[in-house]
């Protein structure tokens, strides 16, 4: 029933993984496993033995999850791409109480706020710099291998869920079509991305968020909240009264699912 149960929980993170507003990372954590991956990815060859065997069930599950959801990801979006991104706003939303929760597991402190602010302004300056500019951004190789990074970084650093840096860029769409087509010009650059993430910095941000944690989650904190407002769909909430009522509902579902979610991770979790 436990190896069912993991599975089950990888399931979630790999949907999590995908799925925008929900972190991968966070779900690890809320689970109990974080430290364990962690720990696997810091140092592979020596916990190999004693790692890799707990975490089988949940990267079966995790297959599972972040294969399964990734088609269904792009049909909503190409067919109702406002009332979506409504509904992944919601699913933020809901999750930011659980972000603020677990960022302040070791306490909190004048630093925390200011990395939070800090990380919000360089990324509000950053895309709206990309929007003034009118700067078009093409999918190829390179932008998929980033793509690859920010999917990494999602699962390695709690709390930053990669669609929120992919969605304002225009590249959240194609490559969840890529993953969920299994178009092979877009999972290899993706896998190298994100093999070359977790090479790279993942005993990085484990010392950080050993050393850190409450000022490296209030960032990530900082960087979800204005990536979020950024993609919010302002025109089609003043296009017609259907369209705002429609767009509303999604808020609101996605708000109540990922505080459903939220209290089911906290009531199933296990080491």
């Amino acid at each position: 029933m436990k190896y069912i149960v993991k599975i089950l929980q990888g399931a979630l993170i790999g949907l999590g993984a995908v799925l925008p507003g929900i972190s991968g990372g966070v779900l690890c954590v809320v689970f109990g496993i974080y430290k364990t991956i962690m720990e696997f990815l810091a140092d592979p060859f020596r916990k190999f033995k004693t790692h890799v065997p707990k975490l089988i069930p949940i990267g079966i599950g995790g297959v599972i999850g972040f294969i399964g959801v990734a088609k269904l990801l792009e049909i909503l979006l190409d067919r109702y791409p406002a009332p979506s991104v409504c509904l992944f706003i919601g699913l933020i939303t809901g999750m930011l109480p659980s972000l603020f929760r677990e960022a302040g597991e070791q306490g909190r402190n004048k630093n925390s706020y200011i990395s939070m602010v800090i990380a919000m302004i360089v990324v509000f300056a950053l895309l709206i710099s990309l929007q003034l500019f009118s700067v078009q951004i093409t999918p190829n190789f390179l932008w998929y291998v980033f793509c690859g990074c920010c999917l990494a970084l999602s699962i390695i650093a709690p709390g930053m869920s990669f669609s929120t840096l992919l969605m304002p860029l225009g590249l959240y769409e194609p490559f969840v079509a890529g993953i969920g087509n299994l178009d092979f010009s877009i999972l290899i650059p993706g896998g190298i991305g994100g093999l070359a993430t977790v090479i790279l910095f993942a005993k990085a941000v484990d010392t950080l968020f050993d050393k850190h944690y409450s000022v490296a989650f209030h960032a990530i904190i900082g960087i979800v909240i204005a990536a979020t407002v950024m993609i919010i769909p302002f025109s089609s909430f003043t296009a017609s009264v259907g369209s705002c009522i429609v767009n509303i509902i999604c808020l609101v579902v996605g708000i109540v699912a990922a505080l459903l979610l939220d209290r089911f991770n906290q009531k199933y979790a296990v080491d």
